[in-house]
């Protein structure tokens, strides 16, 4: 997800999205520790994406 996108979100929606894609990460991670998925870089993806729904959130907060 870019942050033009989140930008554009509002806050349950941010939050919304941040449960979902910690849910996603997670599935990947025992996925992944099972045996190796296909594009191990959906990882580092849904990670960064994660991080960046958060910083929006705190961003928010702070104003």
């Amino acid at each position: 997800m870019k942050q033009s996108e989140i930008v554009n979100l509002s806050v349950a929606e941010l939050q919304e999205q941040l449960v979902q894609l910690t849910s996603t990460y997670n599935n990947l991670r025992s996925a992944h520790a099972i045996s190796p998925i296909e594009n191990p870089l959906q990882l580092r993806n849904v990670r960064r994406s994660i991080a960046r729904v958060n910083t929006e959130l705190s961003k928010r907060e702070l104003q």
